[in-house]
């Protein structure tokens, strides 16, 4: 039996048995809603209802509620994936940056304690998308729905939307689904600084809602796109995107600088807006560095929209080396160790 891949973000959850060259059979929202019959309340993997009480158990990348997450969870690996109580395989997660001690062995033991599986297996997702990529050495530059980095997110993004949007429709009422949708269709990146500063006299679109409501959007859709590299947008006191990864690339050894800035992957759902790569390789071909970055280009095996799921890719081309390999958590070792084996055994 294929040990199973997840990769559980803030807002979709991927997941499916590690076969590498295929998309996830699993890609569902990590946004559940809390449902009240009989008295009973539960929690169930939905899409975005206005009616119900809605929760996200991952918030910023990281697990926040246990109890929904535990029901997502079940719902994934029995209901969706087809695993049979008693007969649980092997599994393997994808650590976002910087995950808490303490959230890693929490998870570890919800897996053996709770979903009795056979092994256990956690690597951060910025290493897995370099594999998904075929390398094994790079840089990363992961936009999610939950953060980039410490500062930024898309779903910083949507409210920054959400906001523009108001001011230039006041008396239409926009929910925050509505503008997740718009901000798939419409998001766009200038080409430039001034590129964007002549979007204010852009070209209007109008837009039906589902409920009859008509939005306009015209320069609102620049914005979002904007402030991935003038923060200043959001209030934030930070460098654009490729300056900060100039500069973090800065602090390791200089004979690294190569290796690194010239095996860029982007991944996330958020650099697939309109025009991103674009201006991400006009703006390094701009910057102060003598190396910049340069964007590698997936295997041409691999599914055309990696980058939205390139950590899950990477998680199926390392689960076939550390689960045949004995490289992973067994229930032996969680046994003798606890649950802080996790920091022994997965890196």
């Amino acid at each position: 039996m294929e040990a199973l891949v997840v990769d559980a973000g803030s807002k979709l959850l991927k997941a499916g048995a590690a076969i590498p060259d295929q998309s996830p059979p699993m890609l569902i929202p990590s946004q559940m809603k809390r449902m009240v019959d009989n008295g009973d309340v539960s929690s169930s993997a939905v899409t975005v209802l206005e009616d119900v009480t809605l929760l996200d158990p991952i918030e910023r990348g990281f697990i926040r509620d246990w109890d929904a997450t535990e029901d997502l969870l079940s719902y994934v690996v029995y209901t969706g994936l087809g695993w049979e109580e008693g007969n649980e395989g092997n599994i393997l997660f994808t650590d976002p940056l910087y995950t808490p001690k303490a959230i890693r062995e929490q998870l570890v033991q919800l897996m053996f304690e709770t979903f009795n599986v056979s092994g256990f297996y956690a690597s951060e997702q910025a290493v897995l998308s370099l594999y998904g990529a075929g390398r094994i050495s790079g840089c990363t530059v992961d936009i999610g729905h939950g953060k980039i980095a410490h500062c930024l997110g898309g779903t910083d993004l949507t409210k920054l939307f959400v906001q523009e949007l108001g001011k230039s429709n006041p008396l239409v009422n926009l929910s925050m689904s509505d503008v997740e949708t718009l901000k798939e269709q419409y998001a766009s990146c200038a080409e430039d600084e001034i590129a964007y500063e002549k979007t204010q006299n852009c070209e209007i679109e109008l837009h039906t809602l589902p409920d009859g409501q008509v939005i306009s959007i015209g320069r609102e859709r620049f914005s979002v796109g904007e402030a991935l590299f003038q923060p200043s947008i959001l209030g934030l006191e930070e460098h654009g995107i490729v300056e900060q990864l100039v500069r973090i690339i800065s602090t390791v050894s200089s004979e690294n600088h190569r290796q690194l800035l010239e095996y860029t992957v982007l991944c996330g759902g958020t650099t697939s807006m309109t025009g991103f790569e674009g201006r991400f390789q006009k703006e390094a071909n701009l910057c102060s560095s003598a190396i910049r970055p340069m964007l590698v280009k997936p295997p041409e095996y691999m599914p055309e929209s990696l980058g939205l799921y390139s950590a899950w890719v990477g998680g199926a081309i390392l689960a076939k080396v550390v689960f045949p390999q004995n490289q992973h958590v067994t229930k032996a070792d969680y046994d003798e160790t606890g649950p802080s084996v996790v920091h022994r055994k997965c890196f």
